[in-house]
């Protein structure tokens, strides 16, 4: 019998992605009011249980007061020390994440379905009787203070603080820093007081993914749906907007190596017309591997590792920025050649060739982004937190296919103009 041999010289056939199908969400509303978006996909008994709140940096009544809140919803509740919460979950297999940003915080639970009844009591229990010890606050506090202290030393990590509190101000909750003062002064009764207006019976979004069926819907309103629910914080947060015309910050460091540079600007959100747009304008520029600044500044003229770009949206606005590091006396032509770089995709049109690379490239990223149910959940979970329309991720796969040149080009000239951009170099030219 003949034996067909792979001839690896020969490149295998090319595919261009045409569609994407992104199975659709499940909405339950559960005894209490609570809404419960589910994404059944997969065959492996496994789930995913993320509880979001209002309770990122834009519900802050003081710096850091919602991201310490956050870490430290595990550390004890009235029945359960840390050590005896952590346990429990290890018995079952499951673990737990508490994450926070800008603009949410969230609870986050990863087990086997089987397991989810004898969990979900004690995700209850510290919902709704977390007691913010005072010994683990020190030692969380203690832990912050030695991680600022260590990072304030790098180059990358100042340059990343100052280019978001330039972009938005430093009293605004999308450019505040945590500092070694701010987490002075956060005390247990900040925290409590938090806890009970954002998280202890406050209205919250329920994401859960995996492999679900009825028994485990069922068990979420039993438990999850029995919380009692109020009508959450009234407070309006408005915050005003601090940021920065166009301006230039050199942070000397003498004992630095290198220098970090950013450069960027406000932007816009999820829900922007020229979003989809301004997407596809990064991409060219600095979005990815092949793109324009990793050609130019990596390939031909080897001034740093890695080089890119980036469309940053948060639920009430955005920034762009452009960030690498490069050595001490490459700082002043890094920059240059980033404004070079913007200046041409502000005036030329993007060749045919180049735009089928990006088109392809962005297709396969995003088929890429939707293997597991999971990563399913976290698309649903922008569009039902931001309130876009359900089909907003096949909107913008469409519109990678349909882009023309002629669009980029206006979107650069639009958003992209140089002299708009603030300049960030720590370290040194």
């Amino acid at each position: 019998m003949a034996i067909d041999i792979l001839d690896r010289s020969i490149t295998p056939a090319f595919q261009t992605i045409q569609e994407v199908f992104i199975p659709p969400v499940k909405n339950v509303t559960l005894s209490n009011g609570l809404p419960l978006h589910i994404i059944n996909v997969g065959e492996q008994p496994i789930i995913k249980l993320e509880l979001i709140f209002n309770a990122g940096n834009w519900f802050d009544d003081n710096k850091g007061i919602s991201f310490f809140t956050a870490k430290m919803l595990n550390e004890g509740t009235s029945a359960h020390n840390s050590a005896s919460i952590n346990q429990f979950f290890d018995q079952y297999g499951a673990f737990t994440e508490f994450t926070h940003s800008v603009d949410r915080a969230s609870f986050v639970l990863y087990g086997l379905s089987k397991h989810l009844g004898q969990l979900l009591p004690m995700v209850q229990e510290i919902l709704q009787d977390s007691i913010f010890p005072q010994k683990e606050l020190d030692t969380i506090k203690k832990i912050q203070q030695q991680t600022i202290q260590v990072n304030q030393e790098k180059t990358s990590f100042v340059a990343n603080q100052k280019i978001r509190n330039s972009i938005f101000g430093e009293t605004h909750p999308y450019g505040t820093n945590l500092t070694q003062e701010v987490i002075e002064s956060i005390t247990r009764e900040n925290l409590v007081k938090y806890y009970q207006s954002h998280w202890q019976n406050q209205p919250f979004r329920i994401f859960l993914s995996g492999k679900i069926t009825e028994q485990e819907i069922e068990v979420v309103n039993n438990i999850l749906g029995s919380i009692p629910v109020g009508g959450g914080h009234t407070t309006s947060y408005e915050h005003t907007d601090g940021g920065l015309d166009a301006t230039s910050f050199l942070i000397e460091k003498e004992n630095a190596l290198q220098s970090s540079i950013r450069l960027g600007k406000q932007l816009f959100t999820r829900s922007h017309p020229d979003y989809f747009n301004m997407l596809i304008v990064n991409e060219v520029l600095g979005g990815y591997f092949g793109s324009r600044l990793m050609k130019n500044i990596r390939e031909e003229k080897g001034l740093t590792y890695g080089i890119g770009s980036n469309v940053v949206p948060f639920s009430k606005n955005g920034y762009f920025i452009v960030g690498t590091d490069v050595k001490k006396e490459f700082t002043q032509l890094t920059i240059d050649e980033i404004i070079k770089e913007i200046q041409v995709l502000r005036t030329e049109l993007v060749s045919e060739e180049e735009l089928t690379t990006v088109r392809n490239y962005m297709s396969g990223a995003f088929a890429g982004s939707l293997n597991t149910p999971f990563e399913i959940a976290d698309r649903y979970k922008v569009i039902m937190s931001e309130q876009l329309p359900l089909d907003f991720y096949q909107q913008y796969f469409q519109h990678i296919q349909q882009i023309t040149s002629e669009d980029i080009l206006e979107a650069a000239q639009k958003h992209l103009d140089p002299a708009s951009l603030i300049e960030v170099a720590v370290g040194g030219k």
